[in-house]
């Protein structure tokens, strides 16, 4: 558990083992990046049990690469959500009419009761406007992530193909003149 919410080495590890492998995934750039949009807006809904499934199936919809897809959502995590759920919350609700019906009385009183105790009618009002935030604001993180990783990707596999071909060469001409491949 302390590993999931603090890395072992450091932040920018994770970020960077994180970063390669998205770049390294062997699909189209289309593809990486409609699955990590399809994880990224996965991410703002509210479902945490189901992010990993509906990534899944918006991945499939959108042509973007599963793996891609569960690896977009790690942008929702336990030092995200927080304020992925405010956001949602706070926008859904303007879009609502300015506020959710029935989910001050709801806040106010039965919070402290326990959430996860009560029926699905009663915590409904306050997944409504979390769901209606949510997909505003996960489609935009969405095409934002997908624009920065098709970006990301096109690049790194352009490289790595130029990579691959100056090695290419350099061993077929190693070959010709007798001396072998380098190691």
């Amino acid at each position: 558990m302390r590993v999931a919410l603090w890395p072992r080495r450091s932040w920018s590890r994770s970020a960077t083992y994180f970063k390669k492998r998205v770049m390294r995934l062997s699909a189209s750039p289309h593809a990486i990046a409609a699955g990590v949009a399809a994880g990224i807006f996965a991410s703002f809904t509210p479902f945490v049990g189901l992010h990993f499934f509906l990534s899944f199936v918006v991945a499939f919809i959108v042509a973007g690469n599963m793996l891609a897809a569960a690896l977009g959502t790690a942008v929702g995590n336990p030092l995200t959500f927080p304020f992925i759920w405010a956001a949602s919350f706070k926008i859904g609700s303007a879009v609502l009419g300015g506020h959710a019906p029935g989910t001050e009385a709801f806040l106010k009183t039965e919070m402290s009761a326990g959430l996860l105790s009560h029926s699905f009618e009663k915590i409904w009002p306050l997944i409504v406007p979390m769901v209606v935030g949510g997909a505003m604001l996960g489609l935009v993180a969405g095409l934002i992530g997908y624009f920065v990783t098709r970006y990301a990707v096109a690049t790194y596999q352009k490289a790595r193909k130029a990579r691959l071909a100056q090695r290419s060469k350099a061993a077929r001409g190693a070959s010709r003149s007798g001396l072998g491949p380098e190691f």
